[in-house]
């Protein structure tokens, strides 16, 4: 349960939050990924507005929603919304995007189908997104990786949905996504948490990391497709113990979700509970770093 919300301190963070650049980076984790929802209700609890956000896979995807105005209240009821049901995905395929079935997509090579990452998304968020970077309210950076190039590439501007889809696209599970003459897939494979985006542009720079840890054994062979995404979440842990070796962000919180798989999008009431410890020690990260950025404000302004 989130502690009581201290008013004196809210509107302390609040001043100190006016003045300072804070970042926000969200990882990639799939249905983990509901956690981030509940570290931007602390942020609006705090009157924390980042400046800049920078998301992998499904962090951007939620970075998004944000950076376009949503609250994280907003999110949260608009995702058990579209999850409390299973026969709800399939409504909204077929009323928002003419012929739902077709989110099924051959690679043309004569391979299996997999999913149309852009038809999804079309058919499943809200309305109101803008249709491009620029209709922001907050500037975001979704991060994919260049199939063939074999490196990072942050996409800042230009058609949203197909941004999202591309720094979502797992192999195997969603198609490939062609966009600025690059073939683009998960941006999980080259940054997992792209913290260090956000190191020229914030002050202060928080990084949810949604990841999870070792898993338990369910006591049979996964299947292929659990498979696929099993090594891909264990690639993500990798990149991600390696660059934390170089450098950390101020904040990184890491929510005790590991319980749970990258598909388990109807457990979406589970992760919110499950997050909820990590949303306190959220804000009491914010309040921390942003009391040691006043502090250390005011020391230079008096010894300039």
């Amino acid at each position: 349960m989130t502690r009581p919300a201290n008013k004196r301190m809210v509107a302390m963070v609040g001043e100190s939050a006016g003045a300072v650049k804070f970042g926000l980076a969200l990882g990639g984790g799939g249905a983990r990924g509901f956690a981030h929802v509940t570290m931007l209700e602390a942020l609006d609890e705090l009157g924390i507005a980042p400046c800049v956000i920078a998301g992998t896979s499904i962090g951007s995807l939620i970075g998004a929603a944000y950076a376009s105005g949503m609250s994280g209240a907003a999110i949260r009821a608009y995702c058990e919304e579209l999850f409390h049901k299973r026969t709800e995905i399939l409504k909204r395929l077929f009323s928002r995007w003419n012929g739902g079935l077709s989110v099924f997509k051959n690679n043309g090579n004569g391979g299996a189908s997999t999913f149309s990452g852009e038809n999804i998304l079309k058919a499943l968020l809200p309305e109101t997104l803008p249709e491009n970077f620029e209709g922001l309210k907050t500037p975001l950076l979704a991060v994919a990786t260049d199939f063939y190039a074999q490196c990072q590439y942050i996409i800042e501007r230009g058609p949203l949905i197909p941004a999202i889809a591309a720094s979502s696209a797992l192999p195997g599970v969603l198609r490939p996504i062609e966009l600025d003459g690059r073939v683009l897939v998960d941006g999980g494979f080259v940054n997992p948490v792209p913290f260090d985006l956000l190191m020229p542009r914030a002050d202060i720079v928080a990084a949810i990391d949604v990841t999870a840890g070792v898993q338990q054994s369910r006591g049979k062979m996964p299947s292929l497709i659990e498979s696929i995404i099993g090594s891909n979440q264990i690639t993500l842990r990798s990149v991600l113990r390696e660059k934390l070796k170089a450098q950390a962000p101020d904040i990184l919180i890491r929510p005790e979700i590991g319980g749970f798989r990258v598909l388990d999008f109807y457990k979406i009431e589970e992760i919110f509970s499950a997050a909820e410890p990590a949303k306190d020690e959220f804000k009491r990260a914010c309040e921390k770093a942003l009391a040691g950025w006043r502090s250390a404000e005011i020391t230079s302004r008096l010894n300039p």
